[in-house]
């Protein structure tokens, strides 16, 4: 497998469609001029948005959906693999939609889909609150890509906190972990670069992390920070809280290696839960 070289884009995608494709192509470009294969983009790359019914008017399904069409055409402008770390697109319920990731061809086609899986559904601190089953529909199965370079997981955002994800991930053959994230800025400043070098160090991974940053029109702050991690846990290169590309060059043999100095996959062991263990009985004293 031969090395390729990375580029996580961070993003403050707003309530403006049309801007935010903007914003995602310039940087894209850029990424691509500087030589990146692999671009990832954010979570929610086209649209950042909490009230439901201005996010229903906007979104389309994906046989449809404009900026998915215009993504296309520039991976294959670029001759480069673009994946998009989420869109909200239409499900055939109306009543929700689909937060789900599309890595694109260098031909333009779309090679794989991704939906969440797992919702952020939180009360935090000072009154913040999030409720993403009430408009997402969770997906139910994971993803793996098939690169030049290696095997690609898919995952988004809230989805780091559930490593067996990324076990399975690994074990069906992934040596580098996508992960586009909105994580707000509570969260990130506690949580985002630990859980983000644990993914990577637990299964031998390159991680890719492209993020949010800043305060965005729908008044939520996003904590930005879009790293690439290596599979030994060694911060690659990190973005601050602003808009950009951040890129590191991936040589996927590090994670063979990374695998055999810490055979952590290879011996894992099942094991019975304590609900389902079955103690014996005590024997009374005589």
């Amino acid at each position: 497998m031969a090395r390729f070289r990375a580029a996580a884009v961070q993003m403050r995608s707003g309530i403006d469609v049309a801007r935010n494709v903007a914003d995602a192509e310039r940087l894209i470009r850029e990424a691509a001029l500087a030589g990146a294969n692999y671009v990832l983009t954010p979570e929610m790359t086209t649209l950042l948005d909490r009230d439901r019914e201005r996010l229903l008017a906007a979104v389309s399904s994906e046989e449809s959906d404009p900026s998915l069409g215009r993504f296309r055409i520039l991976a294959r402008e670029l001759g480069i693999h673009l994946h998009i770390g989420s869109m909200a697109i239409r499900s055939r319920d109306d009543a929700k939609v689909a937060n789900r990731a599309f890595l694109i061809g260098p031909d333009g086609n779309v090679l794989a889909r991704y939906d969440k899986i797992h919702m952020f559904d939180v009360d935090l601190a000072g009154g913040e609150s999030y409720r993403e089953s009430r408009l997402y529909r969770p997906g139910s199965s994971a993803a793996v890509a098939d690169l030049p370079w290696g095997r690609l997981g898919l995952s988004v955002c809230y989805d780091v906190r559930f490593p067996n994800l990324y076990r399975v991930l690994a074990k069906s053959g992934a040596v580098v972990m996508a992960v586009p994230a909105a994580f707000t800025r509570t969260t990130g400043e506690a949580h985002w670069h630990i859980l983000v070098r644990a993914r990577a160090i637990e299964t031998g991974s390159f991680v890719v992390a492209a993020a949010q940053g800043g305060h965005h029109e729908d008044g939520r702050d996003t904590y930005g920070h879009s790293m690439i991690v290596d599979p030994w846990g060694k911060i690659l290169t990190e973005a601050g809280t602003e808009p950009g590309v951040v890129m590191a060059d991936i040589d996927p043999a590090e994670s063979a290696a990374a695998r055999q100095r810490i055979p952590a996959l290879a011996n894992e062991k099942t094991f019975a839960s304590p609900a389902s263990a079955r103690a014996e009985p005590t024997k009374e004293l005589t």
